[in-house]
C-alpha cells in the first residue's frame, strides 16, 4: 500500500524589490542596538556611496539594493536572531558583538571587528559560528 503525500505548501518567494525597505528598516534597528557608526554601517553594507546610504534610511520603500546588499543584509538579519535566541538578554547579545572571541573564527577579534574586514565570506563566517553554537554550545 503507498502512503498518500499531502501536497507541500508553496514556497513564497519575494522580488528583490520587497525586501529592500524591510531588510533597511531591521538593518537601522540593528545598527542601533549594536551602536554602529555610520562607517560601520557603510562597511557591514558593503560601501556604498555615502549618498546612497542616506537615501536607502530616508526612504527605504524607494530603495533598490543591489543583490551583494542584500545578502549582506540577510546574513546581519540572521546573526542578530542568533543572538537573540543563544542570549536572551537583548543587552548581552548586544554588546557580545564587541568582545574579544577566542574562538578559532575570530583570533581574538570580536565579532563586529570580523565582521568590518569588508567581505561577504566574513558576515558568512560569523553566521556559521552562530549557526553552530546553536547546534552544539559555545565554543
Amino acid at each position: 500500500m503507498s502512503a498518500v503525500l499531502a501536497p507541500e505548501a508553496p514556497v513564497r518567494s519575494f522580488a528583490p524589490e520587497q525586501l529592500a525597505a524591510p531588510g533597511l528598516r531591521a538593518f537601522e534597528r540593528i545598527a542601533s542596538a549594536w551602536q554602529l557608526s555610520v562607517d560601520e554601517q557603510l562597511s557591514l553594507l558593503g560601501q556604498p556611496p555615502r549618498s546612497t546610504f542616506f537615501a536607502w534610511r530616508k526612504h527605504p520603500e524607494r530603495a533598490s539594493l543591489p543583490r551583494d546588499t542584500l545578502e549582506r543584509l540577510s546574513y546581519l538579519l540572521g546573526i542578530w536572531k542568533s543572538l537573540q535566541i543563544l542570549l536572551p538578554e537583548p543587552a548581552a547579545a548586544d554588546a557580545w558583538m564587541r568582545q574579544p572571541n577566542a574562538a578559532p573564527a575570530f583570533g581574538g577579534r570580536s565579532a563586529l571587528e570580523r565582521m568590518l574586514a569588508g567581505n561577504v565570506s566574513d558576515l558568512h563566517a560569523v553566521r556559521t559560528y552562530l549557526d553552530g553554537v546553536r547546534g552544539g554550545g559555545w565554543s
